[in-house]
Parts: structure tokens; sequence; C-alpha cells
């Protein structure tokens, strides 16, 4: 088989900026990504493409809000908008790159998996929950909202007002990692794992059950590649190559690195927590568990970073 890539496209291949933020703008973001695909996989790779889906899911919880509040409709529950995201984003994906094969003569179809990821009912991050999501509240109705969900954490978001905050826990096993894996063998282009999967929990009979958290796509983007046996890991982000000293007079873009070398940089603090830092960690992990190479680039950059033209390249 050709060489085999997941690619985690980040946010900016969404949603480009706040003015643009409408279902037909981020389809329009989808089609510009899905054009770099196409052309990586003109270059013989097969691809397992994952995505973020933090700003849909804040959409979503929105609409959920509004309709409670004016039609008396239930809430959608945090696991229940993880899966819708899946396949909304995922519709969009296959269909830009389906639309994008057909434009240059490939014979690939892509495929949507809504898919699982297993988190640790036992995961620290569940007795300390830190990821804001949905709207901003009162502390009247964070009060109201906490009395009728009891189980909910509401917190004060650097003053802006009350919002939930909900675990975050580290990806355990992909549970439909052998259908992902069968599909590329077979020649499809998969989207999957979609906004770092829905989180669920094994119970004691060995049955699942969805638990309301927000799994890092990075973190499960990297562990999908390291159960799949990837060649490389991909992370698109908003900037061609990683930089030390971000945005200081003396900032250094790396373009080769080694492992070693990358964790020394994490230890000098050089990649900010909310931003550059999970990306890197994700890497790390997935070279840990015996990848090959990792790329660190932005979607325009994609064609280029393959063939070792630009962005960040990350061996063992």
């Amino acid at each position: 088989m050709s060489k085999l890539a997941v690619i985690a496209i980040g946010g900016n291949s969404l949603i480009r900026d706040n003015a643009h933020q409408s279902v037909e703008d981020q389809y329009a973001a989808v089609c510009e990504t899905a054009k770099h695909i196409a052309g990586m996989i003109e270059q013989g790779y097969e691809v397992i493409v994952t995505h973020g889906n933090g700003p849909q899911v804040g959409f979503i919880l929105l609409r959920s809000e509004i309709a409670s509040g004016v039609a008396h409709m239930h809430r959608v529950p945090l696991v229940s908008c993880g899966a819708d995201t899946q396949g909304a984003i995922g519709y969009q994906i296959q269909q830009a790159l389906d639309n994008e094969f057909k434009k240059r003569g490939l014979n690939k179809s892509a495929v949507t998996v809504v898919t699982q990821v297993v988190v640790d009912k036992a995961d620290p991050a569940f007795a300390k929950p830190s990821k804001p999501i949905g709207s901003f509240y009162t502390e009247e109705q964070a009060e109201a909202l906490k009395n009728e969900n009891p189980d909910w954490v509401m917190v004060n978001d650097a003053g802006r007002g009350y919002r939930r905050v909900v675990a975050s826990p580290l990806p355990q096993e992909i549970v439909e990692k052998d259908v992902i894996s069968k599909l590329v063998r077979d020649g499809y282009c998969v989207i999957g794992v979609g906004g770092g999967g829905i989180p669920v929990v094994r119970e004691a009979d060995g049955t699942f059950s969805g638990i309301d958290a927000v799994i890092d796509k990075d973190f499960a983007s990297s562990a999908l590649a390291s159960d799949i046996k990837a060649d490389v890991l991909i992370i698109s982000t908003g900037v061609p190559k990683v930089y030390l000293n971000f945005g200081k007079p003396d900032e250094k873009a790396l373009d080769r690195v080694t492992l070693a070398e990358l964790k020394q940089y994490v230890t000098e603090n050089h990649f900010a927590p909310g931003s550059m830092l999970p990306k890197i960690l994700a890497v790390i992990k997935f070279l840990e568990r015996g990848g090959k190479q990792a790329i660190i680039t932005n979607p325009e950059s994609l064609e280029d970073a393959v063939t070792g033209k630009t962005g960040t390249h990350i061996y063992p």
C-alpha cells in the first residue's frame, strides 16, 4: 500500500475568521483544504482526515439553549453534539473531497466514520473539569442551570461570566480503528475521529456508554495514527512551521527536529498551552509509540510539506 498519512486539520480549515462562520462559509474553507489533500493523494499517499469541532459544538449548544428557553425543547447532551458535528462536518469534507477527486480524474471515494473514543472513568480530568463549553451566563443563570443539572460544573471565566466546564480526558482506545483501517486498505479516503471522537466509557459488561467530555482532537489523531501504524502524522495549524520564541524579534522556524530536541523545547516552555503545546505533545506521543515521522504545517502547505519543501518535520 502507499504511504499512509493521518492529517489532523485545525479550525482554520473550517472557519477562516469570525466573519465567516456560516455553513456555506465553512464549506468554502473545507473545499480549499480538500484541494491540498487531493494533491497529497496524487503524490501517492493514502489519507485519513481528522478534524476539530469546537465552534460547531458551541453553535449547537447555543441553539439548544434558545430552543429550551423559547419552545421548552429538551437540551442536547454534549456527547450528542459531538456525534452531530462528526456527521455534519464529515459530510462537508467527504463531499468536497469527492468533488475534487472527480475534477482530477482520481478513482477515489471519501467516507466518514462516526467514531467513538474510549476514555477512562478514573482519568484525573474528571475530578478537575477545565474545558469551557457553551455560552456565558450570569451568576443567577448559572445557579439555575446547576440546580437543573446537578452534575454540571460552572465556573467564573475570567470575569466575563459563568460557563460550564467539562473534563478533557486522554484517549485510551479508538473503537472503530479496525473499520477505519479496513476502509483505508480498500482504497477509501476516510474521515474519522472528528472533534477528538465521541467520548465513551467501557462498562463492566463490556458495553459502551457516552459521557460528557471533550477529547483533544490532536491527541485522538495521534492515538489513531499509532493504532493503525500510519507512516506519518500531519497536524495542520495556522502557520507553515513551528517556531521558537514565536512572535518575538528572535523567533526561529524549526525545519527538522528530533524527538529529544522537541522534548527539550517543551521543558523550556517554548509552546503556548492553549495553542501549539497540545499539537507538540500529540506528536511526541506518536513518535514515542513507534511513529516514524510527524509534520506540522498549515493546510495550504500540505503538498510541499510532504516533499520536504516546508513544514516542521519531527523524527525519533
